[in-house]
Parts: C-alpha cells; structure tokens; sequence
C-alpha cells in the first residue's frame, strides 16, 4: 500500500511538472549573501531542449546549450564558465547558478504583471553623482537615471565601467532597482531626502549619497574621473611593444608584419570580466568598419590560471561576440603590470591603447561605459571613432619604428 502512495505521489509530482511550461518570461532571484536580488529570464523550449536568455537592459545574454529532462533544468552559458541547475516544479523552479567556485541559490516562478502603483512617484532622471574615495583614485562615480513614471532603470559608472543596468520601480516611498545578467548582482534601495540629494543603499549595506554635478560642485567635491585621463605611458615617445601567445600557443609581437604602418587598438580584457564583455561587440564593430582603412585590433586576454589550461570560457567568449581580431593570452589578471611594463597607472578593466601608425600610444581609454549608461556610452563611440579616424588620417610611414 505504501509502495503504491509513493508511485502515486511521484506520477502526480511529474504530471505537475510537465503541465509547467518553460517557455514565456520568468521572475527570478539569485540570493547573494543575505539580499534577494530579483531579475527577469526568458525560456524557449522544443522537447527536451531548452535556451534561456538573462538581460541587461534590452541587451539579451543567451545561453550556450541547455536540456529539461526529467524536470531537471541544465543551462550552459560558456561566455561566462557558468551554469543554471533547477528542478522543475509547478511552483517553479528551485536550483543554483553559477560554477564550482561560486553557488548562488536561484528560484524562478512564471512571470506575472506588475501591479501599477497608485503612488506619485518624485522625478530622479538624469545625471547624479556619487562622491567617493576609491582605491584606483577616483573622487566620484556617475548616477545615471532613466525614469518613465514610476519605473526606473539606473546605472552606476566607474573607472572601469558601469554596473549593467538595473531596473525597478517606486513603491513605499523609494525606488527598488535591481541587476543580474549572469553577472554583476546587485541591488540598490534609491530613497529621495528632503535636501533633493539621493540616498542610497547598496546590497543592503553600503550607504552612497548621490548629488546633482551642480550640487556637488558647489560642495567642492572632485568630479568623476576622465578616462582619457586615468591611464598613460611612461615614455609616449618609445613604441608600444610586446610578444603575447594566440590561442594556440603561436607568438605573436606588435613589430610582426600585419601591424606595420597600421593603426592598431590594443585591448586589455579578460572573459572573467563583465565590462569586457560589453566592450568586445563595440571593438568588433571598429574593427568591420575600419579594418580596410588599416585598423587592427589586438585583445590581450588575461584569464585564470585553471581558464589557461584548456581557454574553454575564452573560446566560447570568442564565438559568442563573432570576434574576428587578434585575441593574445598574456597570462594571469594579476600579471598585468609585469606583462605591461611601458603602462603608467593600468589598474582598469578594460583598458584601451590606441597605436598609431609609428607604433607609439597616441591615447589611452580606461574603461568602457556600456549601453546602460546612456549618454556616456554615446559619447564614448564617438570619441574614439573621432580619435581613430585622426590616426588612420595620418600618412603611413616608409619603414616602421616598431
């Protein structure tokens, strides 16, 4: 008789199962420490096959191969070395994502629409920002808002970058905005005080205050970093150089005969890192645009030691942005500074260099401000459009100095 409850009970936990479609949008939540941090996936699923996008912002991070078997759920996404394991239920999803160094619990359950709030919400769009005293230096970070109502997403940029775009909505008195993209979780409580500044809290435990430029100004606060300004050489008049193996262990050296007389981009980037993830699809587009013109561009990958043994996250970081420049593999994130000898001050993630065709480092960008920050993102393209453009302009050389 027991026997039968239990093969009755397990029959009907599997019918469940199976009448829970995957496919349609799905709220979900990834605890990070004590904090809940809430985001939006989509599933589409065909038999036992199974994708799943994350999104930052309108930007989609797919997955790489993924199977519901049984009413076990399995994602792969390569790009980042990670996985999303869940059982299927009918009251949604339970499981972790993630990979052997790093669990974070994960629960989903079928999206529902959001109630619309009968509360007025305070207008907070535009550009804020956050006085600081970071360890690469900075006095300030950028706050940058976009509001519709009582919906907001918002955005802090860095040195090194933005934190991807958090989104959310005013209820109770504050904006409650959120991010997870498969990366860079992170929740912030935005409360409006009296003073018009912004008070904000950070994964429930970091307190930031936000000002508008203006304010802060007339505070005598330093302003964020220019990050044209952050980065240099120790001699801009001595050629950039070095000798990095490809992929498959081929040495390559910028004095190599491809880069002659080119303009040459030289990325420092790593496929651990979220903001060189948004920065690979723009040096991609660089590179289409202006490849015939004599551009090359060059990704020095500096990856883990348990990456470098097999590149299996690189590779699959190659192939997710289509990139089809030179990609080196340096060695590890903390040897930056010795493999960079002739850099000044590289402490960011990404970093820029922009070679002319004399080989010498004509500017330096530190950072990249991705598609959630807005106009910085804007501003950034064409800046560096405008400063290749100037460099491909210049008459090539006779014999190279490199």
């Amino acid at each position: 008789m027991l026997s039968t409850k239990i093969i009755t009970t397990s029959l009907l936990f599997a019918a469940a199962a199976a009448a829970q479609t995957l496919t349609g949008a799905w709220d979900c939540t990834v605890t990070v420490g004590t904090n809940q941090i809430p985001f939006r996936m989509e599933f589409t699923s065909s038999g036992n096959a199974v994708s799943g996008n994350f999104f930052n912002g309108d930007e989609r991070v797919p997955s790489t191969g993924g199977q519901l078997q049984d009413g076990a759920l399995r994602l792969a996404f390569a790009q980042y070395g990670s996985s999303l394991e869940a059982k299927l239920s009918a009251d949604g999803l339970d499981g972790r994502y993630g990979k052997e160094s790093r669990w974070y619990e994960f629960h989903a359950h079928p999206a529902v629409t959001a109630r619309a709030t009968t509360d007025e919400a305070p207008n907070i769009d535009g550009v804020w920002e956050i006085a600081t005293k970071s360890a690469k230096g900075e006095s300030a970070w950028h706050f940058i808002v976009n509001q519709k109502g009582a919906a907001v997403s918002a955005s802090i940029l860095r040195i090194d970058g933005d934190t991807g775009s958090l989104t959310g909505s005013w209820k109770d008195g504050r904006f409650l905005v959120s991010h997870f993209s498969g990366a860079r979780p992170n929740l912030i409580e935005i409360t409006p005080a009296a003073d018009g500044s912004l008070h904000l809290l950070q994964n429930g435990r970091t307190q930031l205050t936000a000002l508008r430029p203006a304010t802060a100004r007339a505070q005598g606060l330093g302003a964020p970093t220019d990050p044209f300004q952050h980065t240099g050489v120790k001699d801009p008049a001595t050629p950039l150089q070095f000798t990095f193996p490809d992929l498959n262990g081929h040495a390559v050296a910028l004095t190599d005969a491809r880069f002659q007389n080119k303009v040459v981009v030289v990325a420092i980037s790593g496929s651990w890192c979220p903001n060189c993830h948004d920065e690979a699809p723009f040096l991609e587009e660089l590179y289409k645009k202006y490849r015939k013109q004599g551009l090359e561009v060059v990704a020095l990958s500096f990856e883990e030691a348990e990456q470098l043994q097999s590149l299996t996250r690189l590779r699959a970081f190659i192939q997710q942005y289509g990139i089809d420049y030179t990609v080196l593999v340096p060695g590890e994130p903390g040897q930056l500074a010795e493999k960079l000898p002739q850099a000044q001050n590289l402490n960011s993630w990404p970093t820029t260099f922009f070679v002319g065709r004399d080989g010498r480092v004509r500017g330096v960008h530190a950072g990249f401000a991705g598609r959630a920050s807005g106009e910085f993102y804007t501003q950034e393209k064409r800046e560096v459009g405008e400063l290749i453009e100037g460099l491909l302009a210049e008459a090539t050389t006779s014999a190279s100095v490199r």
